[in-house]
């Protein structure tokens, strides 16, 4: 089966480790041929490539920019997206026909590729639904249903829904997902919708305890602490103000030691709280390569989810299976939305807590300060490997293809 996978980011090389490449080189092992659609922002300098990367022919699209910058550029690029895409398409991929095409959001603004493509190749069509946007935007701010941004708004919402009528089937990270897409889109068939997660090829990423020690040294970290840490983006979806909160109330917590590393819109905040505080249990880092970002947190202790107390879409973090594979149990503060919380506790390997309760975040880390930990690293891993390999997520999509 030939199988386009279209994607907004700009990918690192098809030989490389992350959700989408995991996925892809599933399939390959299955015999399928994999090709991919992706960006290649303007500030990188470099025009529209295909190149051959780790057995996928890669079409890098010259785009504007995505990411890191300001939100008016993004948008104007978001928009068009869908033409620098099947422009490309039309002269790079005009002598291979495609069985299925998987894509996934955000953004919204597929659909235009993604009908074209169909049309073209009688393709089957399967989206990854990773973010429901504008919705997320609003509950967080960033966009209204009124005013000017409420235009914005139902531009994206037309968008969102066209998305989804061209999908033959929708995947969503969890069940939470499935509820509230069918919900608040009752024209969806349910029939078409399931859960498909977020997935890796499992690997080990502990480390013995000497390279803990070592990397303790290296970073500043004691040695002597139970290490919780967060690592990711810190933008307004993380909802910084009760992170600063939370590390307030567990200032006298001598035991434990918060690292926060990342970059984002918030990271000021942050900045600007451990210069004035000066808290001795916390640290924060800017964002490191991803190899010693994955290293660093194999040697901490507890991982840490947040996300802003008022969204209504339940998110579903990536950043959980990072945490799962270097076996750190998860303590999560979110919104009640999500399942992510029930997630962690059901499976054993975590705790949760609203957040915008600091005095239940407080009570946590206490009960992650006393835990088992050992023993929860084990449900955990078995967790992972039953619920989220990338084999058991292209066998969902296969099913569903082939159902079809």
């Amino acid at each position: 089966m030939n199988i386009l996978f279209v994607s907004i980011s700009s990918l690192p090389h098809a030989g490389a480790h992350s959700i989408t490449l995991d996925l892809i080189h599933e399939f390959q092992k299955l015999g399928h041929s994999v090709s991919i659609l992706c960006s290649n922002e303007r500030r990188n300098g470099k025009p529209t490539t295909l190149s051959e990367e780790a057995g996928c022919q890669v079409l890098r699209v010259r785009t504007g920019n995505l990411t890191k910058c300001h939100k008016i550029e993004k948008g104007i690029a978001t928009v068009r997206l869908p033409h620098h895409y099947t422009k490309a398409f039309k002269k790079y991929f005009k002598n291979i026909r495609f069985d299925l095409v998987l894509y996934s959001t955000p953004p919204v603004t597929f659909a235009k590729i993604i009908r074209y493509i169909k049309k073209r190749d009688g393709a089957k069509s399967y989206l990854l639904l990773k973010d429901i946007f504008p919705q997320n935007a609003v509950d967080i701010g960033m966009l209204t249903k009124k005013g000017l941004k409420g235009f914005l708004y139902r531009y994206f919402r037309r968008k969102e829904k066209k998305l989804y009528a061209l999908s033959d089937r929708i995947g969503c990270m969890s069940e939470a997902n499935v509820r509230y897409l069918l919900a608040h889109n009752p024209e969806i068939d349910p029939a078409t919708v399931e859960v498909c997660p977020n997935s890796i090829q499992v690997q080990d990423m502990s480390i013995d305890a000497e390279g803990r020690c070592e990397l303790r040294e290296k970073y500043g970290i004691p040695q002597d602490k139970t290490v919780f840490v967060y690592g990711g983006n810190l933008g307004k979806p993380q909802g910084i103000p009760f992170l600063i909160k939370a590390l307030r109330t567990v200032r006298e917590e001598q035991d434990a030691y918060f690292l926060v590393v990342g970059n984002g819109t918030e990271f000021k905040k942050l900045e600007a709280f451990s210069a004035e505080e000066r808290q001795t249990n916390f640290k924060l880092m800017s964002r490191l390569p991803k190899e010693d970002y994955d290293r660093m947190v194999a040697a901490c202790d507890v991982g840490l989810i947040f996300l802003d107390h008022r969204f209504t879409i339940p998110n579903f973090p990536s950043r959980l299976l990072s945490y799962m594979q270097a076996a750190l149990p998860v303590l999560a503060a979110t919104d009640p939305n999500t399942d992510v919380g029930e997630v962690i506790v059901n499976g054993g390997f975590g705790w949760w807590c609203e957040s915008n309760d600091v005095e239940g975040f407080r009570t946590a880390v206490k009960q992650a300060l006393a835990a088992d930990r050992a023993a929860m690293k084990e449900r955990e891993t078995a967790y992972l490997n039953e619920n989220y390999t990338a084999a058991r997520g292209v066998q969902i999509i296969l099913n569903a293809v082939e159902a079809k």
